[in-house]
């Protein structure tokens, strides 16, 4: 995706202003509590800023799946609360987030006030990008915030019908993100490589694809790493692969060659029988792995070597991990190879950029994220935007969509 011209809270004078701020509150929640707030705590900037600067916010997202439907679970009434708590301040939420139940909340308001509507799925109209629905949500503001960039991969009316009525922004956490996504592969210091892990190359085709063609370094690890060395001949054992792949990762393989990209894969790798906590284990080399195992971890050699190539390298961007990390002692590798990276961050000599759901919970579990230059929480987006796709929520920022229409 090419770099994208967008206006930041730099260029909006707020105060007295009513501002639509999409958000992202689609935090998981288990038995009624939220178990991890990441999402919300790095959108207080935003709301703290427009807040301060006399802006009367009104806050809304989209929470879980309710399908066009009324669900009481998946009401935005207790996130609501939540936020609230992070900001230090009594929460409003008002129980529509269009009509007269939302007119009336925001009418209410006093500059400096929050108020969080709910959800934005409770209607049909989100999902389908309605016309009328966005007209609607733009017509409680005057101006239009994103600082959702995990939903921006999704032409929805919050995201990107809205943009279309109201002069638009990007909030702060947004221009974080896409800042740091133009430093990954955008705008890099060169030599940049990447870590793809993950369990199947089919489903990481057009992120391969794109990555050939602005990396100068690809580690491949996880199963996904089974299939190449499959494809090339290397026995595998019983480990998870995809055999009907192997034309592909042949290809995949020769374009590298072609464009001058260094692939790496494992050499060595930490086999199991089965697959649960504390099993006897062997580390062999990649070309002794027995019949009735398992690769579920890279190597220590594999470690030092990925270590050792990736302190050459300016820029790295990482999504997925090198082995069954959840379960110990498969950890190791990845943890060994993320601490290493948050070193080499840490010392200035690289720049780090990470995302997607696994690759958060496991440089979490290794004790790292403080040490890398940005992690991206946003998921399908990140992912979308690696790939090179154009994402809706984003280009709806682009100057084009200036020349509001008329509510």
């Amino acid at each position: 995706m090419a770099t994208v011209a967008f206006k930041t809270l730099d260029q909006l004078q707020p105060a007295g202003k009513k501002v639509l701020l999409r958000a992202d509150l689609n935090v998981p929640v288990n038995g009624g509590q939220i178990t991890d707030a990441t999402r919300l705590l790095r959108l207080l900037p935003t709301i703290q800023e427009l807040a301060q600067k006399g802006a009367r916010v009104i806050v809304v997202s989209h929470f879980d799946r309710p399908k066009g439907k009324r669900v009481p679970e998946m009401s935005l009434a207790p996130i609501a609360d939540a936020l609230g708590d992070a900001l230090g301040r009594p929460m409003t939420f008002a129980d529509d987030c269009i009509g007269p139940v939302a007119q009336a909340a925001v009418d209410a308001m006093q500059d400096g006030d929050v108020v969080v509507l709910e959800n934005t799925r409770f209607h049909a109209g989100e999902e389908a990008n309605d016309p009328d629905l966005a007209k609607s949500l733009a017509s409680l503001a005057d101006f239009y915030v994103n600082d959702a960039f995990s939903a921006a991969h999704r032409a929805h009316a919050s995201t990107e019908g809205v943009a279309r009525h109201l002069p638009s922004f990007a909030g702060r956490l947004m221009e974080t993100e896409l800042n740091a996504l133009n430093i990954a592969l955008e705008n890099p210091e060169r030599p940049v490589g990447a870590i793809i892990g993950g369990a199947k190359i089919s489903t990481k085709l057009d992120l391969i694809g794109n990555l050939l063609e602005k990396v100068q370094v690809l580690i491949i690890g996880g199963a996904m790493a089974n299939t190449f060395l499959a494809a090339q001949g290397v026995k595998v054992g019983r480990s998870l692969q995809e055999g009907e792949m192997h034309d592909t990762a042949r290809a995949i393989l020769a374009k590298a060659k072609e464009k001058g990209c260094e692939v790496i894969l494992p050499v060595d790798a930490v086999t199991a029988t089965e697959f649960k906590a504390n099993v006897p284990t062997r580390v062999v080399g990649i070309d002794a792995i027995p019949d009735d195992a398992m690769i579920l971890d890279v190597g220590p050699q594999t470690v030092r070597d990925l270590c050792a190539k990736i302190a050459t390298l300016k820029t790295l961007v990482w999504n997925g991990p090198l082995g069954a990390f959840e379960i110990a002692p498969f950890d190791a590798g990845t943890n060994a190879v993320a601490q290493e990276v948050g070193r080499l961050t840490q010392e200035g000599r690289l720049k780090s950029i990470a995302g997607g759901g696994d690759t958060v919970s496991a440089l979490r579990h290794a004790g790292v994220t403080k040490d890398i230059s940005y992690i991206s929480t946003a998921g399908g987006a990140f992912l979308e935007w690696l790939e090179g796709k154009t994402l809706p929520g984003i280009m709806a920022l682009e100057s084009v969509f200036e020349r509001a229409l008329p509510i």
